[in-house]
């Protein structure tokens, strides 16, 4: 029984483990990302546009299936992602995470006192 349960477990995880989307096809979906972003994705057009350069993948993908399905609301990103196919998702993520970032990690002491 207990091999049966693992075996279904795996299965399941699976699909989420391989993914991975390719960093080639999404710097040339990214073209249009730019516009905002920065060409290097680390010099976006105003302070309150993220920095995508370097971000965790799996947050990157999680962010744009958000905005196109509505759970986050942004009217400039909504009618972006609402374009992209889970492919293109995936790449773009996979692209966005393989650059080198200035995203800064903030050690928990700081925030906790």
């Amino acid at each position: 029984m207990k091999a049966i349960l693992i075996i279904a477990l795996l299965a399941l995880a699976s699909p989420f483990a391989h993914a991975g989307g390719d960093p080639g096809a999404g710097a040339q979906k990214s073209k249009p990302c730019a516009a905002c972003h920065g060409a290097d994705f680390n010099t976006p057009i105003s302070a309150d546009i993220p920095l995508l350069a370097g971000q965790h993948e799996d947050y990157l993908a999680r962010v744009l299936s958000d905005y196109k399905s509505g759970v986050r609301k942004n009217p400039i990103m909504s009618g972006q992602a609402g374009a992209l196919s889970s492919q293109d998702i995936v790449d773009l993520a996979a692209y966005f995470a393989g650059l080198p970032g200035k995203l800064k990690v903030i050690p928990l002491h700081r925030l906790v006192q």
